[in-house]
């Protein structure tokens, strides 16, 4: 396992890089799951907006004015908090960055080095205005698509996934969190895939709403590049050993030809340091697992690609709006009712069964996508014979 870049550069390439064991190896790859998603709704936006399907809306904005005090004020915090921790990391004493997640959370940083970006922030945001202004600041419409509002999307999405992730890992854990809250709170690592589903998507449809874009379009062209992002979110998971893994397994290998990781793993190194220490080993991440378990992020990386190609071949097919996310909903919630059968989870007492939180969401969402499938095309099916 590799809970950092450092460890993966160490092993693959024999490089010893420092600065690299400040990249969490699962937040590495979140990062490259939320670009390749906002790469996939971009292309759709657009070709949506080339068919018609979507309609820019326009707004006034001034041009020429110079900064306000608000802007310089919002520039300079950004950069003082990217140089108090971020910038930190590399110019501080060892001692205090040796756990960058740590330090992170800490109320360590260094006062300079926020100072300087922070007024590095605030001049360049003040020269870029500067080079703007007007001799008299005027009043233009511009015209705005939806494909030029992801980076908004994707920030919201952002936001709102890791607050969500974050608040249903504590309810699905309330009574280890009413212990020790702090350790929940203030740690990187637990979180929940669905709570961030959840409530990015509540914050997407109050933004949808406000501008006018249209809401199922949006969501079938977000649904091919929610499948992907899971898919490859779940390769971070998988490397860095975060917790996601399965139940026991002790079976023999189906296929000789099978690696062993794929099949049952320990997760030596992983970045929960959960198991047993590993004999020799020295220094932070030295456990496994004492008995070898089912490798479920691996599984979930395989499902979540071929079920973005599912969707990614019939997005043209599906012409009736809402119903490729509706496929989305329902092809999502058996993937994960399904793993959760062989995953390591915390079950529910509900009206005297015992399921998952993820078997509930993923159940609620299958029922939800086949509702709307069928609402969807009948209501389809109604206005053409009515026109």
């Amino acid at each position: 396992m590799y809970p950092n870049l450092y460890f993966a550069f160490k092993d693959l390439f024999g490089v010893e890089w420092t600065f690299l064991r400040f990249v969490n190896s699962f937040g590495f790859f979140v990062a490259i799951s939320f670009i390749l998603a906002a790469v996939v709704l971009t292309a759709e936006l657009k070709r949506k907006s080339r068919e018609g399907l979507l309609q820019p809306t326009e707004m006034q904005v001034m041009v020429g004015q110079p900064a306000t005090a608000v802007e310089l004020i919002l520039n300079f915090l950004l950069g003082f908090l990217l140089g108090y921790k971020i910038l930190a990391l590399f110019i501080m004493d060892n001692s205090a960055t040796e756990d960058p997640q740590q330090f992170i959370f800490s109320g360590i940083g260094s006062w300079p080095a926020g100072i300087l970006l922070g007024l590095l922030f605030a001049g360049m945001k003040w020269w870029e205005k500067n080079k703007q202004k007007l001799p008299k600041p005027e009043k233009r419409t511009i015209r705005i698509w939806p494909q030029d509002r992801v980076g908004e999307v994707t920030i919201l999405a952002l936001i709102f996934g890791l607050f969500g992730a974050k608040l249903f890992d504590i309810f699905e854990n309330w009574g280890d969190f009413l212990k020790h809250p702090s350790s929940y709170i203030f740690s990187p690592a637990g979180l929940t895939f669905y709570g961030g589903l959840i409530c990015a998507a509540i914050a997407i449809w109050v933004y949808a709403r406000k501008h006018n874009i249209g809401f199922w379009q949006l969501n079938d062209a977000a649904a091919p590049a929610l499948m992907l992002a899971y898919g490859t979110g779940r390769i971070g998971c998988q490397v860095a050993g975060d917790g996601d893994w399965g139940i026991e397994n002790l079976n023999p290998k189906p296929f000789n030809w099978l690696p062993d990781w794929m099949w049952s793993y320990t997760y030596p190194n992983n970045v929960n340091e959960a198991g047993r220490q590993i004999p020799g080993c020295v220094g932070k991440y030295c456990n496994e697992l004492p008995v070898p378990v089912y490798p479920t992020p691996f599984y979930e990386v395989i499902m979540g690609i071929l079920l973005f190609v599912l969707l990614w071949s019939v997005r043209k097919r599906l012409k009736v709006p809402g119903t490729l996310f509706a496929l989305y909903l329902m092809v999502n919630g058996v993937e994960r009712f399904l793993i959760e059968k062989i995953r390591v989870n915390t079950h529910l007492d509900l009206f005297g069964f015992h399921p998952t939180q993820a078997e509930v969401i993923s159940t609620l969402l299958f029922l939800t996508g086949l509702v709307l499938w069928i609402v969807l095309n009948r209501r389809a099916k109604t206005a053409k014979s009515t026109s």
